[in-house]
């Protein structure tokens, strides 16, 4: 391990993971041993860790006080943590559609809304690179909710269904390069009531948001959530120690973020700042500087073509998303002023099933929201 990147050992003393759960063998296990250089002209391996209703700034790295993160602070300590990463969509499937397909929710017709359909007509980027000699695969909740064979699919856009990431890397030959998408159920709805107390966390400790009242009930549905964020946590240090037995995490770009905010008022479903503010973290080993942070805007369109680009692939010309490559390896930004975020319907819940359309511009200081039907 580099000596700027922080040990578990230290994520133990600083964070208290323990006492969430997390036993001490687990979190001094190394998530890797130093990479070699030999690796430096293959293509990458891609492993994308994706939450389900997990917002920014939720995690110990951030310096929230009682979630306890450690595997999500050690991929940041040792690669880049991003500040201002935005979800184009506050809403499952129109967010992992513009994820997969590297375009805007708009223009991708149906797929802007949540269960629906994602038409084959728009390439995502795990096909793109399976047409490119990698192997693909996804478990867990990859495009979701939604109804892949009226896209005209034969599989999940993700890629081909896998019980598990071990399952996967052993039916993936080891002079392939992989692209895998791991889709966590943590931290959706229902919870177990009153599970994040049990497990330890204190409602007193919690930083209630200005926008939840401050009631017990509130201070006790948000350890609750926490709980399930640490759940999401854990399930990620599993898919690191599978992936440093098979060998090969010294060339895989390590992404974990999640797909739109928190499941509270004013946040999932909405382009407020809790809505649409992600937690992001990515780790390349001898590629990225360990301890990167920066503040540059990017938005979610803009995986796909960063991991075409990391491929060696040329980035279709309908992707509207830009490749942040740069900004991994050489910790510049460009000269981004806004990302956008979008929003037509979360469920049907008006009479008529009538949307509730709204944009934003988010810069770094400003949030601009417009909402086109305010009267719904």
């Amino acid at each position: 391990m580099t000596t700027n990147a922080i040990t578990r050992r230290e994520f133990v003393r600083k964070t208290g993971a323990v006492s969430a759960g997390i036993t001490l063998a687990t979190v001094l296990r190394p998530f890797r041993v130093e990479a070699k250089s030999k690796h430096k002209a293959e293509r990458p391996n891609i492993l994308f860790a994706i939450a389900d209703d997990w917002s920014w700034p939720h995690a110990g790295i951030y310096g929230d006080k009682v979630v306890k993160t450690p595997t999500f602070d050690c991929i940041a300590s040792e690669g880049m943590l991003f500040h201002n990463a935005f979800c184009t969509a506050p809403t499952c499937t129109a967010s992992r559609g513009a994820i997969l397909t590297g375009q805007d929710a708009h223009r991708l017709e149906a797929g802007g809304n949540l269960w629906s359909v994602l038409p084959r007509k728009f390439a995502v980027y795990p096909d793109i690179l399976e047409a490119n000699g990698y192997c693909v695969g996804y478990s867990g909740k990859g495009w979701s909710p939604g109804n892949v064979a009226d896209s005209g699919r034969q599989r999940n856009p993700a890629g081909p269904a896998f019980s598990s990431f071990a399952e996967f890397l052993r039916s993936a030959p080891s002079d392939k390069p992989f692209c895998f998408w791991f889709g966590s159920f943590h931290p959706h709805r229902p919870y177990e009531e009153g599970i994040g107390r049990k497990s330890g966390m204190q409602a007193d400790d919690v930083s209630v948001p200005q926008f939840l009242p401050d009631e017990p009930e509130v201070r006790s549905d948000l350890l609750d959530y926490y709980y399930e964020v640490q759940q999401f946590d854990l399930e990620v240090e599993k898919l690191l120690e599978v992936l440093e037995v098979s060998g090969r995490a010294d060339n895989t770009i390590v992404v974990m973020t999640s797909d739109n905010g928190m499941p509270f008022p004013r946040a999932k479903a909405n382009l407020y700042e809790a809505g649409i503010h992600m937690p992001l973290a990515i780790r390349w080993p001898n590629r990225i500087r360990p301890g990167s942070e920066t503040n540059a805007l990017m938005g979610f369109t803009d995986f796909a073509p960063t991991f075409l680009e990391a491929a060696g692939i040329k980035i279709p010309a309908d992707m509207t998303g830009r490749s942040f490559l740069d900004l991994l390896t050489t910790g510049k930004a460009g000269n981004r002023e806004a990302v956008f975020a979008e929003r037509e319907r979360h469920a049907n819940t008006r009479k008529g099933d009538l949307g509730y359309p709204m944009c934003a511009v988010r810069t770094k200081d400003f949030l601009y929201i417009r909402n086109f039907e305010p009267d719904r």
